[in-house]
């Protein structure tokens, strides 16, 4: 675009909106680990060349030109579409669920190398689970794994109040584990089984790879999904729609 200064970035759509009747205004994961929201004309034009370059979750070489408050994107060449999640409203809504927390987990002007890759593998992760086990496991490592990362990571190995080796509750308000003299003292605590610590350990030590290559049973799964939810909404302050649909399908 003339006289407008331009940069390119790869990015991942992570949620998008109507503006006018045929663009979108979306907003991107930069491999730079900043947020940017760019418009994208004709973007909503049926057979417009943007249209599938800019779909939620596509990760896409941008040329994005500066605009008056938001970029304006110039060129756009898909990367990876991410095509198996297409049409598969379980996967979907995982993908959906992720890019909710990444929205919220990151920043215009705060690069953060980690959690444009992060994002990228969780993605391909989910296409790759073979059952709603296993996508649900992947959904809850992402979780754990990116609030970790930003500071939010619970305390598993001890009581985080007195420091008791053994803890046996848990709670998302008091940041990780908890002994039972101490959750009596915190609204909301939760019983957890040493198991079910050694699966949250996993979820933020373990690569996807082993993830979902692991034995884990369905109710084991889902209970990581809901304490992923819990954490998540408790620490980034926010009710998780997208999140909350994934849990109720």
């Amino acid at each position: 675009m003339p006289g407008r200064r331009t940069h390119r970035t790869r990015g991942i759509v992570l949620d998008h909106v109507k503006l006018g009747e045929q663009d979108l205004i979306v907003t991107l994961l930069a491999a730079d680990g900043t947020q940017a929201r760019a418009v994208a004309k004709g973007a909503r034009k049926p057979g417009g060349r943007l249209a599938a370059r800019v779909e939620l979750f596509s990760e896409t070489d941008f040329l994005l030109a500066s605009g008056r408050s938001l970029g304006i994107v110039s060129e756009a060449t898909l990367v990876d579409a991410h095509g198996r999640l297409r049409g598969d409203l379980e996967r979907v809504s995982a993908a959906s669920a992720a890019c909710e927390v990444a929205r919220l987990t990151s920043f215009e002007d705060a690069e953060d190398p980690f959690v444009y890759p992060l994002l990228s593998r969780a993605l391909k992760a989910f296409e790759e689970a073979a059952d709603q086990a296993h996508l649900d496991l992947a959904v809850a490592a992402y979780v754990f794994k990116v609030l970790a990362h930003g500071g939010w990571r619970p305390e598993l190995a001890r009581c985080i109040a007195c420091g008791d080796p053994s803890p046996m509750w848990f709670s998302a308000a008091a940041g990780g584990a908890l002994c039972e003299s101490c959750a009596r003292d915190v609204p909301g605590a939760e019983p957890i089984a040493p198991s079910q610590l050694a699966w949250v350990r996993a979820l933020i030590g373990s690569t996807f790879d082993r993830l979902l290559a692991a034995d884990v049973t369905p109710e084991s799964a889902l209970w990581l999904a809901g304490c992923a939810h819990t954490w998540a909404a408790t620490h980034l302050d926010a009710r998780l729609r997208a999140f909350e649909f994934m849990l109720a399908l």
